[in-house]
């Protein structure tokens, strides 16, 4: 396996790792004392499991039309030709809110790897990847984004020494079709 750098203009081949997954359980978020007290994150089952796609809500080819790339890490596992893995960290750019102003902050703003090869390590490889070239261009930190209903990308990050940051349980209001949905940040000390 190779990791390979790209080019914002090669992100059709980024697009071609699925990032989909089925939802099987999700953080149920209990307030203590109204949120005074702090949150609760208790795992349950979900009654119907459903799919998640979060490329079908926004696909990376639609990234440059929103966003200035230029100073962007685009990565990607290859197995001989084929595009097994990948990962995007945002730097310094105007209208990334995750950002917070902050020019010693990385996001990493996609995570991926072919379902076939989940649980593999190759995950584990591209955030370690990710990470080193945030560290490289002078990050202390690197953040994610993710929700209470992608139980195992929670767990990865914990595994990979995150620290949840912040809970915004009501992130996705705006949005009908994830309004349910919290979001939880988690922060990694590089």
């Amino acid at each position: 396996m190779e990791i390979r750098s790209l080019s914002p203009e090669q992100l059709s081949i980024y697009a071609t790792i699925p990032i989909s997954f089925w939802v099987h359980s999700i953080y149920r978020i209990d307030l203590i004392e109204t949120g005074l007290g702090g949150f609760r994150l208790c795992e349950e089952k979900v009654e119907k499991p459903w799919f998640k796609d979060y490329d079908a809500e926004e696909s990376p080819l639609e990234w440059s039309k929103l966003f200035d790339l230029s100073l962007w890490g685009f990565f990607v596992a290859f197995e001989g030709e084929l595009p097994v893995a990948g990962a995007v960290v945002a730097l310094n750019t105007p209208g990334v809110n995750l950002l917070e102003g902050r020019k010693d902050l990385a996001v990493l703003w996609d995570l991926r790897v072919i379902p076939e090869l989940r649980g593999s390590g190759i995950g584990r490889l591209m955030f370690l990847h990710a990470a080193d070239w945030a560290r490289k261009r002078g990050c202390r930190q690197m953040k994610i984004e993710t929700q209470n209903i992608n139980v195992p990308a929670c767990k990865f990050y914990s595994r990979m020494g995150c620290e949840l940051g912040m809970i915004h349980r009501f992130g996705y209001a705006a949005n009908p079709k994830v309004s349910d949905e919290a979001m939880l940040f988690w922060y990694l000390t590089l």
